[in-house]
């Protein structure tokens, strides 16, 4: 069985047991588990697929956070040609990886 997810601007599909990343969210420092109820599409039952308008009504997603990580080092260059104007910036973008417990539909 998988699902269609959506959190804040992104859609993810996902799996039970499945791990994944998502934008860093602030949460209590007591949180383990996460539910997502914005569930926009449930496939791979066994009376078919269930399709959401805008979401499918009763399901919910749980997830447990395993950590915080940083994502790939992006640089910024601006410069401005015979100005001796030049300047690198760096941004790592901080993630939050979780995996999949269950589905309930």
């Amino acid at each position: 069985m998988y699902a269609i997810i959506s959190d804040g601007p992104h859609q993810y599909r996902i799996e039970q047991g499945q791990v994944f990343d998502v934008e860093r969210k602030d949460l209590p420092e007591e949180a383990k588990t996460i539910e997502f109820d914005r569930v926009l599409f449930v496939g791979g039952l066994d009376g078919g697929p269930k399709i959401g308008s805008p979401v499918v009504t009763g399901a919910k997603v749980t997830a447990s956070v395993v950590g915080e990580i940083k994502g790939e080092k992006l640089y910024i260059q601006k410069f401005r040609r015979r100005k001796g104007y030049r300047r690198r910036t760096g941004h790592r973008q901080r993630y939050l990886r979780l995996q999949i417990d269950k589905i309930e539909v």
